[in-house]
């Protein structure tokens, strides 16, 4: 049976009259409000309904309440303990998620019952609407201006060990053997094996000499090891049902990702480890965790990618928004994370017309494929920039992209197009004698000095000198604000050290922490506007929390301020005697 609660009519009585007027303030002041009244509604409860059923089963959870606790379980980076006692004790959450009563049916929630929901929504992926309606929603809300964004990406580590390769091949063996034993423990199954083999991985203490090898053994151990992957492999091929497991898809993954093999002297099969510079940055990191890559610089895990809202307007800062999350394998390079970011903006009615991304991002088909949904890349060029003083942007060119004439002034006596290659000749007795003929990038041939380019080279040589010009310095710096943003990411949610593995799951608890971003991230600019307070990055609003930060010494300069007064009462008349200090410590 499923149960839901209409939360767009409103309450005859007021649900917070019991609240004395200082408490009041502060619940009002909350994410709770903002979560009641604009999120909680909208949630995608039409999308999880048809998993249940209108007449058999127990009657469900209040639909709406379970989707908010997702949400907000993720936002403050809770245990499913920590969750369930918030749900049942808190009346902040209770406001939030719309419970009106202390009833269990109400305000309790098993482990077993956020465990199911989590699955259904990660299974489904129905967390992905979790992120678009509160967004949506949001930035009508807030009046947010999507027109300047920036992108970029984070680590994140899965709940996994990290091995090394002698740790990956035994886990990979004892996880395939603890399997093998327990699906198919006949004589046709495990039995297949040697006592000797199976006792080396199950065995407790046999295991542990694995982790107490020298760094001298270390070549001669993974050999032994690639040996026994070889003889369980093989063993095992012919046999459709152990080929069904998992287990032994990772362990023949793990076997050709590691190992190769080749004719022995005796015509035997013989295997070899790979070298460790042979080996993919998309290899199996652990069998727990089968979807994480690696990164050379980061490590093993995935990534996220963050696009949010910007403004340059430092006077009135507008909310930053995220627009868009996505989860992807560490070993997966920035550059082909743009346009899935640009159409997901686009999909949710908040498409940018520039965006701000470092130099990963910048590359030509990134930029020309940005220009084609008309959105304009702020991204230095890749890659290292040509020497000399002069670069192709000096030279004045056609609408076709052919040479009018060179820094100097002179034009080429002939032009050829070779398939997507131009070519320039100059005269050589012009370029022989010019003075800027050592920073000069044309080269002498044999038919005089010759400029070849192609379209890319010519389009990375305008948008290096635009980097250096003071309009792409003023609207650049305003990338350097995401790298807050990732800070705040992971310091609320703890986004960078999850307690979940594999794909599916890291991609529900990254894409709910960000909604949960957005709602705290709204909630305070509501705050800041209804009470007129400037915001942190303004002027006036520097000094504010400045003088916050430091109410220690303001205490002291009103204190000051009164023992001048108490000397004024000793002055003879005519001197001021109804001087008084304000609240704030003026005069």
């Amino acid at each position: 049976m499923i149960r839901t609660k209409d939360h767009k009519t409103l309450n005859m009585f007021d649900s917070l009259d019991h609240l004395g007027p200082r408490r009041r303030q502060l619940l009002e002041q909350s994410w709770a409000p903002v979560f009641r009244k604009e999120i909680l509604p909208e949630l995608p409860v039409e999308q999880v309904a048809p998993f249940y059923s209108e007449q058999n089963g127990a009657p469900t959870k209040e639909l709406y309440a379970m989707l908010g606790l997702m949400l907000a379980q993720q936002t403050f980076d809770l245990t499913d303990k920590e969750a369930v006692r918030q749900f049942a004790f808190n009346f902040e959450w209770h406001h939030a998620l719309g419970i009106g009563d202390d009833s269990d049916q109400s305000a309790y929630v098993s482990e077993k019952t956020l465990w199911n929901m989590r699955r259904l929504l990660t299974e489904h992926d129905l967390y992905q609407a979790m992120f678009e309606i509160p967004t949506k929603k949001l930035a009508e809300l807030c009046g947010v201006d999507p027109s300047l964004q920036r992108l970029d990406s984070v680590h994140v580590f899965s709940n996994m060990r990290h091995l090394g390769r002698i740790g990956l091949f035994v886990r990979t063996i004892k996880k395939f053997l603890h399997n093998l034993k327990r699906q198919c423990p006949g004589s046709s199954g495990f039995g297949k094996l040697e006592k000797e083999l199976s006792e080396r991985y199950l065995h407790k203490q046999k295991t542990s000499a694995f982790s107490m090898v020298k760094p001298s053994e270390t070549t001669k151990t993974l050999q032994a090891l690639a040996e026994d992957l070889l003889v369980i492999v093989r063993c095992f091929k012919e046999d459709a049902k152990v080929n069904s497991m998992s287990s032994y898809k990772l362990l023949m993954r793990l076997f050709e990702e590691q190992c190769v093999t080749e004719n022995g002297e005796d015509g035997g099969e013989r295997i070899q480890v790979r070298p460790n510079k042979e080996i993919a940055s998309d290899s199996l990191q652990n069998p727990s965790d089968p979807d994480a890559g690696y990164d050379g610089h980061k490590g093993q895990g995935y990534q996220v990618q963050i696009a949010e809202t910007c403004s340059t307007a430092e006077e009135e800062p507008a909310l930053s928004l995220i627009t868009h999350v996505a989860v992807e394998s560490a070993n997966k390079h920035d550059c082909g994370a743009l346009i899935p970011a640009l159409e997901r903006a686009q999909k949710l009615g908040l498409a940018p017309e520039k965006i701000l991304a470092d130099t990963a991002y910048g590359s030509d088909d990134n930029h020309q494929k940005a220009q084609e949904q008309g959105v304009g890349l702020i991204a230095p060029v890749p890659g290292k920039e040509p020497g000399g003083e002069l670069s192709l942007a000096d030279f004045s060119f056609s609408e076709h992209e052919k040479v009018s004439a060179c820094p100097q002034g002179q034009v080429p006596f002939k032009q050829s197009l070779n398939k997507t290659t131009r070519t320039a000749l100059f005269a050589r007795s012009t370029c022989a004698t010019c003075s800027k003929r050592s920073q000069c990038p044309v080269l002498e041939g044999k038919r005089g000095y010759r400029l070849r380019y192609d379209g890319k080279q010519l389009r990375n040589a305008r948008r290096r000198a635009f980097e250096a010009t003071p309009l792409f310095m003023e609207l650049y710096r305003f990338r350097a604000g995401v790298e807050a943003t990732m800070s705040q990411y992971d310091r609320k949610t703890g986004v960078k050290h999850l307690r979940v593995r594999g794909f599916k799951n890291v991609a529900f608890c990254a894409t709910l922490k960000a909604a949960g971003i957005n709602l705290l991230r709204a909630t305070a600019f509501i705050n800041r506007k209804d009470s007129g307070a400037p915001g942190a990055n303004t002027p006036t609003g520097a000094w504010i929390h400045l003088f916050q930060a430091n109410g220690g010494l303001i205490r002291q300069f009103q204190a000051l301020c009164s023992w001048i007064l108490e000397q004024f009462r000793d002055f003879p008349a005519g001197t001021p005697q109804h001087l008084s200090l304000s609240a704030n410590g003026a005069v």
